[in-house]
Protein backbone atom coordinates (compact mmCIF):
# COMPACT_ATOMS: atom_id res chain seq x y z
CA UNK A 1 0.00 0.00 0.00
CA UNK A 2 1.37 3.42 -0.99
CA UNK A 3 2.19 5.89 1.74
CA UNK A 4 -0.37 8.59 2.31
CA UNK A 5 0.32 12.32 2.34
CA UNK A 6 0.62 14.14 4.65
CA UNK A 7 2.72 11.66 6.58
CA UNK A 8 0.72 11.74 9.81
CA UNK A 9 -2.13 9.97 8.01
CA UNK A 10 0.06 6.85 7.86
CA UNK A 11 0.65 6.95 11.63
CA UNK A 12 -3.06 7.47 12.22
CA UNK A 13 -3.88 4.40 10.16
CA UNK A 14 -1.42 2.13 11.98
CA UNK A 15 -2.20 3.38 15.49
CA UNK A 16 1.35 4.69 15.91
CA UNK A 17 0.01 8.22 16.33
CA UNK A 18 -1.66 7.17 19.60
CA UNK A 19 1.64 5.86 20.94
CA UNK A 20 3.40 9.09 20.04
CA UNK A 21 0.73 11.15 21.79
CA UNK A 22 1.08 9.03 24.92
CA UNK A 23 4.87 9.44 24.87
CA UNK A 24 4.61 13.20 24.38
CA UNK A 25 2.19 13.60 27.28
CA UNK A 26 4.56 11.59 29.47
CA UNK A 27 7.17 14.28 28.82
CA UNK A 28 4.88 16.80 30.54
CA UNK A 29 5.24 15.13 33.94
CA UNK A 30 7.92 15.97 34.98
CA UNK A 31 8.24 18.42 32.11
CA UNK A 32 11.13 17.78 29.74
CA UNK A 33 9.37 18.79 26.55
CA UNK A 34 12.07 21.34 25.71
CA UNK A 35 15.73 21.85 26.69
CA UNK A 36 14.81 23.85 29.81
CA UNK A 37 13.64 20.56 31.39
CA UNK A 38 11.89 22.53 34.15
CA UNK A 39 10.67 19.34 35.82
CA UNK A 40 7.28 20.76 36.84
CA UNK A 41 4.18 18.56 36.67
CA UNK A 42 2.29 20.24 33.86
CA UNK A 43 -0.35 17.52 33.83
CA UNK A 44 -1.38 18.86 37.23
CA UNK A 45 -1.33 22.42 35.96
CA UNK A 46 2.10 23.40 37.26
CA UNK A 47 3.97 25.92 35.12
CA UNK A 48 7.65 26.39 34.36
CA UNK A 49 9.61 28.74 32.08
CA UNK A 50 6.94 28.72 29.34
CA UNK A 51 4.04 29.49 31.72
CA UNK A 52 1.70 27.00 30.05
CA UNK A 53 0.08 24.24 32.08
CA UNK A 54 -2.01 21.31 30.87
CA UNK A 55 -4.09 22.86 28.07
CA UNK A 56 -3.24 24.53 24.77
CA UNK A 57 -3.26 28.32 24.63
CA UNK A 58 -3.64 30.25 21.39
CA UNK A 59 -3.75 33.95 20.57
CA UNK A 60 -5.11 33.94 17.02
CA UNK A 61 -5.38 32.00 13.77
CA UNK A 62 -6.02 32.64 10.10
CA UNK A 63 -4.54 32.71 6.58
CA UNK A 64 -1.14 34.42 6.56
CA UNK A 65 0.24 35.92 3.35
CA UNK A 66 3.54 37.26 4.69
CA UNK A 67 5.26 33.91 5.15
CA UNK A 68 7.78 32.29 2.79
CA UNK A 69 6.51 32.12 -0.78
CA UNK A 70 6.20 28.28 -0.96
CA UNK A 71 4.01 28.32 2.17
CA UNK A 72 1.67 31.07 1.00
CA UNK A 73 0.55 30.15 -2.52
CA UNK A 74 -2.87 31.57 -3.31
CA UNK A 75 -4.73 30.46 -0.20
CA UNK A 76 -2.23 31.56 2.43
CA UNK A 77 -0.47 29.69 5.20
CA UNK A 78 -2.87 28.56 7.92
CA UNK A 79 -1.14 30.08 10.94
CA UNK A 80 -1.99 29.37 14.56
CA UNK A 81 -0.20 31.64 17.04
CA UNK A 82 0.45 29.81 20.30
CA UNK A 83 0.63 31.82 23.51
CA UNK A 84 3.91 32.21 25.39
CA UNK A 85 7.22 30.70 24.30
CA UNK A 86 10.14 28.64 25.57
CA UNK A 87 12.45 31.54 24.69
CA UNK A 88 12.25 35.10 26.03
CA UNK A 89 13.76 37.25 23.29
CA UNK A 90 14.01 40.84 24.48
CA UNK A 91 13.23 42.11 20.95
CA UNK A 92 10.33 39.76 20.12
CA UNK A 93 8.00 41.18 17.47
CA UNK A 94 5.09 39.22 18.98
CA UNK A 95 5.75 40.58 22.48
CA UNK A 96 2.10 40.67 23.58
CA UNK A 97 1.72 36.98 22.77
CA UNK A 98 5.09 35.57 23.81
CA UNK A 99 5.74 37.66 26.94
CA UNK A 100 2.42 39.07 28.10
CA UNK A 101 0.34 35.95 27.44
CA UNK A 102 -2.21 37.33 25.03
CA UNK A 103 -4.59 34.52 24.14
CA UNK A 104 -6.85 31.99 25.79
CA UNK A 105 -6.74 28.44 27.07
CA UNK A 106 -8.72 26.00 24.94
CA UNK A 107 -9.18 22.24 24.64
CA UNK A 108 -7.41 19.93 22.22
CA UNK A 109 -10.79 19.37 20.55
CA UNK A 110 -11.19 23.11 19.95
CA UNK A 111 -7.68 23.30 18.57
CA UNK A 112 -8.58 20.50 16.15
CA UNK A 113 -11.60 22.52 15.00
CA UNK A 114 -9.32 25.51 14.34
CA UNK A 115 -7.18 23.32 12.07
CA UNK A 116 -10.25 22.16 10.18
CA UNK A 117 -11.48 25.75 9.82
CA UNK A 118 -8.14 26.72 8.25
CA UNK A 119 -8.58 23.87 5.78
CA UNK A 120 -12.09 25.06 4.87
CA UNK A 121 -10.72 28.56 4.34
CA UNK A 122 -8.40 27.19 1.66
CA UNK A 123 -5.04 27.39 3.43
CA UNK A 124 -2.21 25.28 2.04
CA UNK A 125 -0.85 24.09 5.39
CA UNK A 126 -1.22 24.27 9.16
CA UNK A 127 1.52 26.63 10.35
CA UNK A 128 2.22 26.16 14.07
CA UNK A 129 3.81 29.40 15.30
CA UNK A 130 5.85 28.82 18.48
CA UNK A 131 4.71 25.21 19.06
CA UNK A 132 7.67 23.84 21.03
CA UNK A 133 6.22 24.15 24.54
CA UNK A 134 2.72 23.02 23.51
CA UNK A 135 3.53 20.19 21.11
CA UNK A 136 1.88 17.32 23.08
CA UNK A 137 -1.49 19.11 22.89
CA UNK A 138 -0.93 19.98 19.25
CA UNK A 139 -0.25 16.39 18.17
CA UNK A 140 -3.37 15.21 19.96
CA UNK A 141 -5.33 17.90 18.12
CA UNK A 142 -3.80 16.81 14.80
CA UNK A 143 -5.08 13.29 15.42
CA UNK A 144 -8.58 14.51 16.25
CA UNK A 145 -8.61 16.75 13.17
CA UNK A 146 -7.23 14.02 10.90
CA UNK A 147 -10.06 11.72 11.97
CA UNK A 148 -12.42 14.41 10.65
CA UNK A 149 -10.67 14.99 7.35
CA UNK A 150 -7.59 17.14 7.96
CA UNK A 151 -5.06 16.40 5.24
CA UNK A 152 -2.84 19.49 5.14
CA UNK A 153 0.92 19.40 5.78
CA UNK A 154 2.04 20.54 9.23
CA UNK A 155 4.61 23.34 9.54
CA UNK A 156 6.67 23.45 12.76
CA UNK A 157 7.58 27.15 13.01
CA UNK A 158 9.90 27.47 16.01
CA UNK A 159 12.78 29.37 17.61
CA UNK A 160 15.17 26.43 17.33
CA UNK A 161 15.41 25.77 21.08
CA UNK A 162 14.11 22.21 20.80
CA UNK A 163 14.85 18.88 22.44
CA UNK A 164 16.09 16.17 20.09
CA UNK A 165 14.26 13.57 22.21
CA UNK A 166 10.96 15.38 21.66
CA UNK A 167 11.67 15.97 17.98
CA UNK A 168 12.20 12.24 17.46
CA UNK A 169 8.62 11.67 18.60
CA UNK A 170 7.48 14.04 15.83
CA UNK A 171 9.04 12.05 12.98
CA UNK A 172 6.35 11.26 10.45
CA UNK A 173 4.03 13.88 11.98
CA UNK A 174 5.72 17.11 10.94
CA UNK A 175 6.08 17.61 7.19
CA UNK A 176 7.86 20.98 7.15
CA UNK A 177 10.25 22.15 9.85
CA UNK A 178 10.90 25.90 9.93
CA UNK A 179 13.30 26.79 12.76
CA UNK A 180 15.05 30.06 13.40
CA UNK A 181 18.77 29.95 13.93
CA UNK A 182 19.19 33.10 15.98
CA UNK A 183 22.79 33.12 17.18
CA UNK A 184 26.01 31.17 17.43
CA UNK A 185 27.22 32.82 20.63
CA UNK A 186 26.13 31.24 23.90
CA UNK A 187 26.53 34.43 25.94
CA UNK A 188 24.53 36.51 23.47
CA UNK A 189 21.72 33.94 23.46
CA UNK A 190 21.56 33.93 27.25
CA UNK A 191 21.48 37.72 27.42
CA UNK A 192 19.00 38.34 24.61
CA UNK A 193 16.77 35.24 24.72
CA UNK A 194 17.29 33.89 28.28
CA UNK A 195 18.23 30.38 27.12
CA UNK A 196 21.31 28.31 27.95
CA UNK A 197 23.52 26.47 25.46
CA UNK A 198 21.54 27.78 22.49
CA UNK A 199 24.19 27.20 19.79
CA UNK A 200 24.69 23.57 20.80
CA UNK A 201 20.96 22.96 21.16
CA UNK A 202 19.94 24.55 17.87
CA UNK A 203 22.64 22.73 15.88
CA UNK A 204 21.51 19.33 17.16
CA UNK A 205 17.84 20.22 16.68
CA UNK A 206 18.25 21.41 13.09
CA UNK A 207 20.32 18.36 12.19
CA UNK A 208 17.54 16.13 13.53
CA UNK A 209 14.89 18.09 11.62
CA UNK A 210 16.86 17.74 8.40
CA UNK A 211 17.39 14.04 9.02
CA UNK A 212 13.64 13.58 9.22
CA UNK A 213 12.44 15.64 6.27
CA UNK A 214 15.47 16.55 4.11
CA UNK A 215 15.74 19.59 1.83
CA UNK A 216 12.55 21.41 0.95
CA UNK A 217 10.46 19.84 -1.81
CA UNK A 218 8.22 22.25 -3.73
CA UNK A 219 5.51 21.08 -6.15
CA UNK A 220 3.54 23.54 -8.28
CA UNK A 221 4.91 26.37 -6.18
CA UNK A 222 3.77 24.92 -2.84
CA UNK A 223 6.01 23.43 -0.16
CA UNK A 224 5.25 19.75 0.42
CA UNK A 225 7.96 18.50 2.76
CA UNK A 226 11.37 19.50 4.04
CA UNK A 227 13.37 22.08 5.95
CA UNK A 228 13.17 25.87 5.82
CA UNK A 229 15.63 27.84 7.95
CA UNK A 230 15.14 31.43 9.03
CA UNK A 231 17.85 33.80 10.19
CA UNK A 232 17.16 37.36 11.31
CA UNK A 233 20.10 39.70 10.79
CA UNK A 234 20.62 41.76 13.96
CA UNK A 235 22.46 45.07 14.40
CA UNK A 236 26.22 44.98 15.00
CA UNK A 237 26.28 41.27 14.02
CA UNK A 238 24.72 40.13 17.30
CA UNK A 239 23.27 37.29 15.21
CA UNK A 240 26.71 35.98 14.16
CA UNK A 241 25.43 35.67 10.61
CA UNK A 242 28.61 34.23 9.07
CA UNK A 243 28.75 31.41 11.62
CA UNK A 244 25.08 30.60 11.02
CA UNK A 245 25.40 30.53 7.24
CA UNK A 246 28.60 28.51 7.39
CA UNK A 247 26.91 25.92 9.64
CA UNK A 248 23.90 25.60 7.34
CA UNK A 249 25.98 25.32 4.17
CA UNK A 250 28.57 22.90 5.54
CA UNK A 251 26.71 20.83 8.14
CA UNK A 252 23.10 20.80 6.93
CA UNK A 253 22.94 21.22 3.14
CA UNK A 254 23.96 23.86 0.58
CA UNK A 255 20.53 23.18 -0.94
CA UNK A 256 18.75 24.41 2.19
CA UNK A 257 15.82 26.75 1.61
CA UNK A 258 17.07 29.75 3.59
CA UNK A 259 15.17 32.87 4.59
CA UNK A 260 17.73 35.56 5.32
CA UNK A 261 15.62 38.24 6.99
CA UNK A 262 16.27 41.98 6.93
CA UNK A 263 13.16 43.17 8.77
CA UNK A 264 14.58 43.62 12.26
CA UNK A 265 13.04 46.55 14.11
CA UNK A 266 13.24 47.43 17.80
CA UNK A 267 10.31 45.81 19.65
CA UNK A 268 9.59 44.75 23.20
CA UNK A 269 12.45 45.81 25.44
CA UNK A 270 15.02 46.15 22.67
CA UNK A 271 15.59 49.78 23.62
CA UNK A 272 17.27 48.56 26.81
CA UNK A 273 19.86 46.57 24.85
CA UNK A 274 21.82 48.82 22.45
CA UNK A 275 22.53 48.36 19.57
CA UNK A 276 19.17 46.55 19.37
CA UNK A 277 17.56 49.98 19.65
CA UNK A 278 18.12 50.57 15.91
CA UNK A 279 17.38 48.85 12.60
CA UNK A 280 20.17 47.22 10.64
CA UNK A 281 22.12 49.33 8.16
CA UNK A 282 22.42 48.90 4.42
CA UNK A 283 26.04 47.80 4.92
CA UNK A 284 25.05 45.13 7.48
CA UNK A 285 22.43 43.74 5.11
CA UNK A 286 24.73 43.71 2.08
CA UNK A 287 27.34 41.86 4.14
CA UNK A 288 24.77 39.19 5.01
CA UNK A 289 23.89 38.73 1.33
CA UNK A 290 27.55 38.45 0.41
CA UNK A 291 28.05 35.79 3.08
CA UNK A 292 25.20 33.72 1.66
CA UNK A 293 26.85 33.96 -1.74
CA UNK A 294 30.30 33.17 -0.31
CA UNK A 295 29.14 29.91 1.29
CA UNK A 296 26.97 28.83 -1.63
CA UNK A 297 23.44 29.18 -0.25
CA UNK A 298 21.41 29.72 -3.41
CA UNK A 299 17.85 28.91 -2.31
CA UNK A 300 17.15 32.24 -0.62
CA UNK A 301 13.50 33.11 -0.09
CA UNK A 302 12.63 35.96 -2.44
CA UNK A 303 9.90 37.56 -0.34
CA UNK A 304 12.38 39.42 1.86
CA UNK A 305 11.84 43.19 2.22
CA UNK A 306 13.51 45.26 -0.45
CA UNK A 307 13.76 48.60 1.32
CA UNK A 308 17.36 49.04 0.09
CA UNK A 309 16.29 49.30 -3.57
Amino acid sequence: MADKYPSYLNLLETGELDRRIEALYERLSPCRVCPHECGVDRLKGEKGFCRVGNKPMIASYGPHFGEERPLVGEGGSGTIFFTYCNMACVYCQNWEISHEGEGEEISEETLAKVMLILKVWGCHNINLVTPTHQIPFIVKAIKIAAESGLDLPIVYNCGGYDSVETLRLLEGIIDIYMPDIKYMDEKVALRLSKVKNYPEVVKLAVKEMHRQVGDLVIENGIAKRGLIIRHLVLPHDLSQTEEVIKFVAQEISPNTYFNLMDQYRPCGEAWKYPPLDRKITKEEWNRALELAKKYGLKRLDDRRARFWD
